[in-house]
């Protein structure tokens, strides 16, 4: 199990064990996180499981790019460090992670 953070806009946390081998989203869904509304349940063809990972931790996740860099254009707030957490998947170097959530999703 991964251990992954969520920050909702009134700075409340969220902790959550994750599965690896899953994405963020589907981790936060089955622990029914607000404002992780995934729409599309993955297929990266909405913005409505947008989050801005830490900066801390935008080295280790990465960036977004090809398909997922186009959905974010249609998200709210979107930030150098923002990602779709349905692209971004569980492994024990993510143990720790922590993603915010946007203001206005959800």
């Amino acid at each position: 199990m991964t251990r992954i953070v969520f920050v909702t806009p009134a700075a409340e946390r969220i902790e959550i064990d994750a599965d690896d081998g899953l994405s963020v989203m589907e981790c936060a869904r089955r622990a029914n996180v607000p404002g992780i509304v995934a729409e599309c349940g993955g297929a990266c063809s909405c913005a409505t499981c947008h989050v801005h990972v830490d900066p801390v931790w935008s080295a280790t996740v990465g960036e977004a790019a090809g398909m997922e860099r186009d959905m974010l254009e249609f998200a709210e707030d979107v930030r150098d460090t923002s990602r779709l957490s349905c692209q971004v998947k569980v492994a024990p170097a993510l143990d720790g992670l922590v993603v915010h959530l946007p203001a206005g999703q959800g």
